[in-house]
């Protein structure tokens, strides 16, 4: 057999991009794929085509760490609007029913909002990517067709009212992993007594990231047309940023040497429980490590950097 050709650059990093409206989160992460000549890629996450903000693209062993990403709480800016209910339960589906909510007030709008707050359980929508008997249900939707969801339990933690002008008014939200914001904006619509869509939505936060550091896609492009693939590779943060709210430990060189070949350490100081990052010569990122109930620091993922 021939020699495998080699597909790409080997980098590892993590590029905030600000998605655009309009484009699918795989589309944009395959353009960003190509523009940095990477081997491996993927993002952290989707977002509706109508939505925009951040989507952290994870290139070659940031990978091994989106899928604590995904686990993370997002921040959203939402604007919903009122007395129309769509079959999307955002701006992009079909009419379905139109009331007046004229009779709805500032406060009625904060008053209803404490209600939401919490732990809770939410029914995904029909359009969404989640999976019944191998099938995407917004593929079953597009056919005309609704089956059986099983609620899921979420937990939003703040919902803040930037701006009230009827029919519509913006909230700064801050939700655990599997919210689906345009569910959220169609139920507070439900409890008021007019219904509502999604209008308008930004992710502004991932985890530890929000979106002061981000990149449009025309700025990612424009950097590649005038060949400045040095300042775009200056963007790139490194991987241990994607967990810069856990816990570190600092192994020694013979820790680090065990802990590479897969074994459990027991570290003098390191935190009774949880996830932590994991260190050698109190700089050189090794990856994740999990606390044991007897107290070992044990290796889950291991990076393998070779920029």
């Amino acid at each position: 057999m021939g020699r495998r050709r080699n597909r790409g650059r080997n980098i590892s990093g993590v590029l905030l991009l600000d998605k655009p409206i309009g484009m699918t989160s795989n589309k944009a992460l395959q353009e960003v794929k190509f523009l940095y000549k990477a081997a491996k890629a993927g993002h952290t996450g989707s977002l509706d085509p109508l939505a925009t903000g951040l989507l952290p693209i994870c290139f070659g062993e940031a990978t091994k760490l989106s899928a604590f990403l995904l686990d993370a709480d997002k921040h959203y800016r939402v604007r919903v609007k009122l007395g129309e209910t769509t079959t999307t339960a955002d701006a992009e589906g079909d009419l379905l029913e139109t009331i007046d909510p004229s009779g709805v007030s500032e406060d009625d709008v904060q008053e209803v909002l404490q209600e939401f707050l919490g732990e809770q359980q939410q029914l995904p929508p029909m359009y969404s990517a989640i999976k019944h008997q191998g099938e995407r249900l917004y593929k079953l939707a597009r056919q005309g067709l609704e089956v059986e969801r099983e609620p899921r339990t979420i937990h939003i933690h703040a919902l803040e009212l930037l701006s009230f002008s009827l029919p519509e008014f913006e909230l700064n939200v801050h939700c655990s992993k599997g919210t689906y914001v345009r569910t959220l904006a169609e139920d507070i619509g439900k409890r008021l007594g007019c219904g509502a869509h999604v209008s308008g939505l930004r992710r502004t936060g991932v985890g530890p990231y929000d979106d002061q550091s981000m990149l449009t896609l025309e700025q990612v492009q424009a950097a590649f047309a005038d060949k400045r693939f040095e300042e775009m590779d200056a963007w790139m943060l490194p991987l241990e940023s994607a967990l810069a709210e856990w816990p570190e430990v600092n192994l020694s060189p013979d820790a680090a040497f065990y802990m590479q070949q897969g074994q459990p350490i027991l570290v003098p100081n390191a935190p009774t429980s949880g996830w932590v990052r994991l260190y050698a010569n109190q700089s050189d990122f090794l990856g994740v490590g999990q606390i044991l109930d007897d107290g070992r620091v044990a290796p889950k993922r291991l990076m393998q950097v070779t920029n």
